[in-house]
């Protein structure tokens, strides 16, 4: 899958996710535990990076994965305010997306500086 396929098959994966957590929001509670589609968009960003460095390692995928739910779990700075500053929906996609960028630039730096060789 190239880069352009990936960042339109992603777009459309989060404007879904909004619409569905926001439809599940109302029928669950606030951020309930059976909403999982940010996670999925989450972890997603932080891996897109590896699609520019061919073929992943197991190594750089289990890195990707732990990196994204430490910041998950952690909320440091961003991903703590947009978690606060959203509601509905996007309150329950955006510190996933935060966290997954910030993810996706950790791995990009680790790929880039040859870790995953």
């Amino acid at each position: 899958m190239g880069p352009a396929l990936f960042a339109l098959s992603w777009a459309a994966l989060l404007a879904l996710g909004v619409w569905a957590a926001d439809r599940a929001e109302s029928l669950y509670g606030t951020d309930d535990g059976r909403i999982v589609i940010d996670e999925v968009v989450g972890q997603l960003l932080t891996l897109a990076p590896l699609l520019a460095f061919g073929q992943p390692s197991l190594g750089a995928l289990v890195t990707g994965f732990v990196t994204f739910r430490v910041l998950d779990i952690w909320k440091p700075g961003p991903v703590g305010w947009a978690e606060r500053r959203f509601e509905g929906g996007m309150g329950v996609m955006a510190d996933d997306v935060v966290a997954g960028a910030l993810g996706a630039v950790v791995i990009a730096g680790l790929a880039a500086a040859g870790v995953f060789a």
